[in-house]
């Protein structure tokens, strides 16, 4: 890939998405090459080099090591807590299936309208490079699961089926991150003990109408996947 001198899009960010693809694609599993490296295969100055690579570090993608160089970032997974972003962090994950069909709805989300007494449950295993990275649960209402459930579910980007053929407008998300421990049955799925303390985040989309369309809960090896957040403050 290289950098395009006519666009309007700065060096350094073109760079940096450069750098980044690279890195997600495995190019680069250790170590980057060095500032000097960077500038002779883009052609860009030291200062272009160093403000890519700065943003990557702030991103959690990267990290720099004193005397040793800037590494690939130690967590082989990372998701950024933005709108169905994790729709592109999974599109290169593998998919095992691992049930899915009509269930008790959980207490928390049982006075949804569309949720009362029973959702469509599907229940997912994610793994990165044939790793167990999480335990992905998904609960919709019964008639829009059904729909889901015609679906290869053990390839489909579940988003990407609801948004383009199933026409779901996501609008509004709410989402927290707590951790806890694995089931025995979850555990061995993930290959890891049961008194790992895992990272857990729960998501509840809705419409523009309001509706809950789908509740989600993840089980995320702490040892494998970290979350990042973008925080900026504008001034008055």
């Amino acid at each position: 890939m290289e950098l395009d001198f006519n666009n309007p899009i700065p060096l350094h960010a073109q760079l940096k998405n450069i750098l980044e693809d690279q890195i997600l694609q495995g190019y680069y599993k250790d170590k980057i090459p060095s500032e000097r490296e960077l500038m002779d295969m883009y052609s860009v100055s030291r200062s272009t080099v160093r403000e890519a690579v700065s943003i990557l570090v702030r991103e959690g993608i990267l990290e720099k090591r004193h005397g040793k160089g800037t590494f690939v970032s130690l967590k082989p997974v990372q998701e950024w807590l933005k709108m169905i972003s994790f729709t592109e962090t999974t599109k290169n994950m593998g998919i095992k299936l691992l049930n899915h069909g009509p269930v008790i709805t959980p207490e928390n989300i049982a006075d949804a309208n569309g949720f009362e007494d029973e959702s469509y449950h599907i229940k997912r295993l994610r793994l990165q490079d044939d790793i167990p990275i999480a335990i992905e649960l998904h609960y919709y209402p019964i008639e829009l699961g059904q729909k889901i459930a015609e679906y290869d579910l053990s390839t489909t980007v579940l988003y990407d089926a609801l948004e383009g053929d199933l026409n779901i407008n996501f609008c509004e998300a709410e989402q927290i991150i707590t951790c806890g421990y694995p089931t025995m049955e979850d555990a061995e799925h993930l290959a890891v003990s049961d008194t790992m303390c895992l990272l857990i985040t729960e998501r509840m989309i809705f419409d523009s109408d309001g509706n809950m369309v789908e509740y989600y809960k993840g089980l995320f090896r702490s040892d494998m996947y970290s979350f990042a957040m973008k925080m900026s403050r504008k001034n008055n």
